[in-house]
């Protein structure tokens, strides 16, 4: 079942498009990889599907009761959030922040998902130390627990390995497909590590501006356009 769908979505920035054209789906189960050159429209069409901004053409629809507040989020770090001064279950818990409603204070159902969560990326044992004295791989893993709070069903994940060094970021490549293939949740991924995507993910979305190819990844990887932007990395 279709998760969310895009058809013939656009954005712009003071009149001007900053990506156009844009027409996918994404089923439960999926694990779609979206790549391209910086300033190629990725961080905006993320936005969009988080509904932080309005597409200007276009229409993007949710199914299976999806709501964009129930997408578990992990976004690109910056230099000040890698430095936030709390602990490891307080960043964690916050991913339930969503589902409070009225409520002023978690339950203690939103603190064993959080421990829950925690117990699944293996950081259980980090629960008490403060965030910013983790390494970054253990931050990420802190970030996915959280993410994983806000949703059952689909991770959107931005630049989820950058700045890791290749082991770690093969470690959180783990993680991530076994998120998948035993939690059945459906990814969605920004990344620059064209050749990380295309091992991983099933799907590939190329943005360019614009749509250049959206498909299997087994297409991508033999098309002109996977095969100029791999540089036969892939062959």
């Amino acid at each position: 079942m279709s998760l969310i769908r895009c058809e013939n979505v656009s954005f712009a920035y003071s009149g001007k498009n900053a990506v156009s054209g844009v027409n996918f789906e994404v089923n439960a189960g999926d694990y779609l990889c979206i790549i391209g050159e910086n300033g190629a429209g990725k961080s905006t069409l993320i936005r969009g599907l988080l509904r932080l901004k309005k597409p200007s053409s276009g229409k993007i629809t949710y199914g299976d009761g999806l709501k964009p507040n129930e997408i578990g989020y992990l976004p690109q770090q910056t230099e000040a959030q890698k430095d936030f001064p709390a602990t490891v279950s307080e960043v964690v818990l916050s991913g339930c922040l969503n589902s409070l409603g009225m409520h002023f204070f978690y339950s203690k159902d939103e603190k064993r998902r959080a421990r829950d969560n925690m117990d699944l990326l293996g950081i259980t044992d980090l629960s008490d130390r403060c965030y910013r004295d983790l390494s970054g791989g253990q931050q990420q893993r802190v970030l996915l627990a959280r993410a994983l709070c806000a949703t059952k069903k689909l991770l959107l994940l931005d630049e989820p390995v950058t700045g890791l060094d290749p082991v770690i970021a093969g470690e959180l490549y783990h993680v991530i497909r076994d998120l998948r293939e035993q939690k059945h949740i459906t990814i969605i991924m920004v990344s620059h590590d064209v050749n990380g995507a295309v091992r991983e993910a099933d799907h590939i979305l190329h943005l360019a501006n614009g749509q250049k190819f959206c498909g299997p990844t087994v297409r991508y990887i033999n098309d002109p356009i996977g095969r100029a932007f791999l540089g036969g990395a892939a062959s």
